[in-house]
């Protein structure tokens, strides 16, 4: 008798691999909560890795065939798995070959697009960029249907897309008198799309990330890089009081910014050289770096030990309403989630 494949239920959109540079045991590092319920919570609490950067249900999709956690599996044996050996490299000081940094490239666009802070970036996003994403898949769906004969044609159920993957129901109204029909496309912005959204993005996209110059920087001597739920930085500066975080993969003038341990960040300006691989920055400009690290985090900040600096940077917000109401919505998530993937599968 086969075995029965279990879904996992706790998906860590910040990989325990990569925590656990942040570790001394390999399981417990400290983490600052950015939204907390009242001033009397501790700034600082060691935690497992196993505790943080999780939801339950995350990338849970539900599917014909039942709940399918698949992106969690290809992330990992895409993505997450591949690097590791690379980011070791990295951390004990050896030798990386061109392969290698490719990894890493692959290992960045895929912790950009995982996180929680990604997905609440996409929904504001997705308003502008939705109907003609929907229009165009109409419109390859009309083609497909155009090119079906007649009986092909009438056996076609009532709901498809031009891309299997895409969570996009195009239902077929037809006529009683079999001439001709109506294409209704019905679209819910969520866990489905957005795993979309991701598998796109790194099927489609890579390619921007393999042809930048990579290189590690080192903190100043008694300093050390932390990290967060948001690690990936994408910052368009121009000062320390002029810049934002909107950059892309392929924007010259960019700089991309991915902490890999706490003596080693993966950087590259886009367009511009680079330093060579383990400079140390000097302290003006990693005191600029580790600020907005903290300020690019989106619910928690990790160490390797309580950091002072970051309270000064990035003070906590004290909203036990709004703690509340963010923690019920994930407890709602996946219940949400299903009831409208469900509702497209007809």
């Amino acid at each position: 008798m086969g075995s029965i494949a279990l879904v996992h239920r706790d998906n860590h959109y910040v990989s325990r691999g990569y925590l656990k540079r942040w570790t001394s045991d390999g399981s417990k590092l400290w983490a600052y909560r950015v939204l907390v319920s009242h001033a009397r919570v501790p700034h600082w609490r060691e935690a497992s890795t196993r505790g943080v950067a999780y939801h339950e249900h995350l990338y849970t999709r539900i599917a014909a065939s039942g709940e399918s956690d698949e992106i969690e599996h290809w992330l990992d044996s895409e993505f997450e798995a591949p690097a590791e050996q690379a980011i070791e490299k990295v951390i004990t000081d050896r030798p990386l070959m061109p392969s290698d940094w490719r990894l890493l490239a692959r290992f960045f666009a895929a912790q950009d697009v995982r996180t929680p802070a990604r997905l609440v970036e996409n929904l504001k996003q997705w308003a502008g960029w939705l109907p003609e994403l929907i229009q165009n898949s109409l419109t390859e769906s009309v083609a497909r249907l155009e090119a079906m004969t007649p009986t092909e044609r009438a056996a076609t159920p009532k709901a498809i897309s031009a891309d299997d993957d895409l969570p996009l129901r195009v239902s077929v109204e037809r006529r009683k008198d079999d001439t001709g029909g109506l294409l209704k496309a019905e679209m819910v912005p969520g866990r489905a799309l957005w795993i979309w959204s991701m598998r796109y993005l790194l099927t489609k996209s890579l390619k921007a990330l393999y042809q930048h110059r990579w290189t590690i920087l080192r903190p100043p001597e008694g300093e050390t890089w932390f990290t967060s739920d948001d690690p990936v930085l994408k910052v368009n500066f121009k000062s320390v009081t002029d810049y934002s975080f909107g950059g892309g993969w392929g924007s010259v003038g960019t700089d991309l910014l991915l902490p890999l341990g706490p003596r080693h960040l993966l950087f590259t300006q886009i367009g511009k050289r680079v330093p060579p691989r383990g400079t140390r920055m000097d302290a003006e400009k990693a005191l600029v770096v580790r600020k907005l690290i903290a300020e690019h985090a989106h619910r928690y900040i990790f160490a390797t030990a309580p950091d002072p600096f970051v309270p000064k940077v990035r003070p906590r917000t004290v909203d036990s309403e709004e703690l509340k109401r963010e923690t019920n919505e994930w407890q709602r998530w996946h219940m949400e989630q299903t009831a409208a993937e469900q509702s497209l599968l007809g």
